[in-house]
């Protein structure tokens, strides 16, 4: 019921974005209504691999992907762009089968062949807090001043033109994600679950701090939404804390502007809000995949030559982050950097192998899964609160290295079970 509700929400989003966006190609017409509705809900029945499986790493990132194809094959039905809207619907589809059948089901555990002590265990955490304070200092020392300061009262359009003028050098910066994405979120999850309160607090206090050195918006509230989601784990079964964590915050956007429309609600508050919540963090991976579909239906594939180790190869035709040739050829939308199925899928293989490349992704899900069972539910869904948002928008491989999923594989297959099971 949850799911489809969901649903629901995220359709009428779909229409409030067609009016307040229609420069984003997305024409809303009622004789199509019934067309997208049937389609909607043909796809619904994909749900069902969400009621038949238990909470997972896997579930809780295959819900995000779920809900953004959601969105996709709503925008197919009304999107302006001339490709073949048919096959990319059908390519979607099968995607997103191919990458939940792995990563909802295959969740054995791997054997721990090393582990760590309790009191070794007690200093990896202790040393992450250390590191994320030395690599705030390290941003802080490149890229941080008066002037800057003064833009973190302000979450206008100047602070995107602010963020890309930043610049660290390379291990700062995969250091910045790291410790931001994962590290952190790891070691409050494990702090709170050990009852170490002082702790926990510090590491949500460098986390916020985050912000002033890289001016993301997901760092701005990313420590509120982690002792969210912490909060709601303790009290709500891991399943529905992964639905309603894109559910709640799409409903209140949907209900603030039917508010603002009958005249209850302020008109900027809500749009503001709608413009974050609704259109920014949820509806731009589905906009991604009706640009991406139509840019490589007229331009060559990259054949994976994307990633920064392929890019220099001459046969490479994009030298720039697809985000930016996205962006250059339409010239609206900002950079579109997008998820695993608009860039390892559509991007690099095309609409037809695109499945392939999901189901490569559903088998490193699984791979989560196996490294994190054994663990409590509310420690994996608390540790990776933030990565549900980072896979829907940046690209699989980036997220994986940039944004330390990888590391916090390995933290949690050699984290010690048994005391974080102690109440």
């Amino acid at each position: 019921m949850l799911i489809s509700l969901h649903l629901l929400v995220t359709c009428q989003t779909l229409v409030f974005v067609s009016k307040l966006y229609p420069q984003y190609h997305v024409n809303f017409q009622w004789e199509i209504l019934p067309q997208a509705i049937a389609v909607v809900a043909a796809y619904s029945l994909v749900s069902a691999l969400f009621a038949f499986s238990e909470f997972s790493f896997g579930y809780f990132i295959g819900f995000p992907f779920f809900s953004m194809v959601a969105g996709y094959l709503w925008l197919n039905c009304f999107s302006d762009f001339p490709y073949d809207h048919r096959i990319a619907g059908i390519s979607a589809c099968a995607s997103i089968v191919a990458l939940l059948v792995p990563a909802l089901f295959l969740k054995s555990p791997l054997e721990q062949r090393w582990t760590l002590s309790h009191a070794a265990f007690d200093h990896i955490l202790d040393a992450i807090l250390l590191l994320s304070g030395m690599t705030l200092v390290a941003g802080a020392a490149y890229n941080f001043d008066v002037a800057q300061l003064l833009r973190l009262i302000s979450l206008d359009a100047d602070i995107y033109l602010a963020r890309d003028a930043l610049k660290f050098p390379k291990p700062v910066d995969y250091l910045l994600g790291i410790t931001a994405s994962t590290l952190l979120p790891f070691a409050f999850a494990c702090f709170v679950e050990r009852h170490r309160a002082a702790r926990a607090a510090a590491a949500l206090g460098l986390l916020f701090l985050f912000y002033p050195i890289t001016l993301s918006k997901v760092a701005l509230f990313s420590a509120g939404w982690i002792g969210l989601t912490a909060l709601s784990a303790r009290f709500i079964e891991a399943r529905l804390v992964a639905i309603l964590s894109l559910l709640c915050p799409v409903a209140i956007g949907v209900l603030l502007t039917v508010l603002s429309h009958l005249g209850v609600l302020q008109r900027p508050l809500a749009v503001s809000y709608f413009a974050l919540i609704n259109f920014r963090m949820m509806t731009f991976p589905s906009l991604a995949m009706d640009y991406y579909n139509e840019f490589f239906s007229k331009n060559e594939l990259t054949l994976y030559c994307q990633i920064s180790v392929l890019k220099a190869l001459p046969s490479c035709p994009y030298h720039e982050p697809l985000g930016i040739v996205i962006f250059n050829a339409f010239g609206i939308g900002g950079y579109f950097n997008a998820s695993l199925f608009a860039t390892e899928g559509i991007a690099s293989v095309g609409p037809w192998f695109a499945p392939l490349a999901a189901f490569a992704g559903g088998l490193v899900l699984a791979a989560g899964n196996r490294v994190s069972a054994g663990l409590p539910p509310r420690v994996v869904l608390t540790s990776a609160a933030l990565l549900p948002q980072i896979f829907l928008n940046v690209p699989f491989t980036v997220a994986l290295a940039t944004h330390g999923v990888l590391v916090l594989f390995l933290l949690w297959y050699i984290t010690p079970r048994t005391p974080l099971q102690q109440e």
